[in-house]
């Protein structure tokens, strides 16, 4: 597997004033960066691609929605190199709408894990009153804590600390928790 995706933690950061689109790069636990995505604005069925570097000549991820805007929309994960399904994300739509959560879905969709945020109150406080509390998001699998990704508070960069140092099995596929990631930043990073 690609040394990139060895790390036991990453920082995902989005710039929010970009007129073409999301800019999203990401750097390992040293501050390089090793993976880079450009959104394209305005596309109804989410498609983002994974890129080596910032030629974005080297496609190393492909993740797509499998339909036009769908509340409860499941996202396929593949590796571009090898062409092998990773798995699937999907976002609990209704219960998204107080409690940001996903399913995380094997190859042949098995629920095989969830990411949820850190406590029902505090996300009603993020939606209701203020979205000065920065997200925290568990990441369990068989319902076993892996990971924890954190948001930082900037108002024009979206940033997502990743920790994987749980996972000592290596139960989650870091190019999944990745893929996992990037969605929370994209898509949950549009509510607010």
């Amino acid at each position: 597997m690609n040394q990139k995706f060895m790390h036991t933690q990453y920082l995902v950061r989005k710039q929010i004033l970009t007129l073409a689109g999301a800019k999203i790069d990401i750097f390992d636990s040293n501050g390089q960066p090793i993976l880079y995505s450009q959104m394209k604005a305005f596309k109804l069925k989410e498609d983002i691609r994974l890129f080596s570097d910032d030629t974005m000549q080297e496609e190393l991820i492909s993740i797509q929605a499998r339909s036009v805007i769908d509340f409860s929309a499941t996202y396929d994960v593949v590796d571009s190199v090898t062409g092998e399904n990773l798995g699937s994300l999907r976002r609990k739509g209704m219960k998204s709408m107080l409690k940001d959560e996903w399913v995380i879905l094997d190859r042949s969709e098995t629920e095989v894990g969830l990411i949820k945020e850190d406590s029902p109150w505090m996300a009603l406080l993020r939606r209701f009153l203020t979205n000065l509390i920065p997200q925290k998001f568990h990441v369990e699998m068989n319902g076993e804590r892996v990971a924890l990704f954190k948001q930082d508070l900037n108002p024009f960069v979206g940033k997502l600390n990743l920790d994987f140092s749980l996972d000592t099995n290596g139960r989650l596929d870091r190019r999944l928790g990745l893929a996992a990631a990037v969605l929370l930043v994209v898509i949950e990073g549009q509510q607010g």
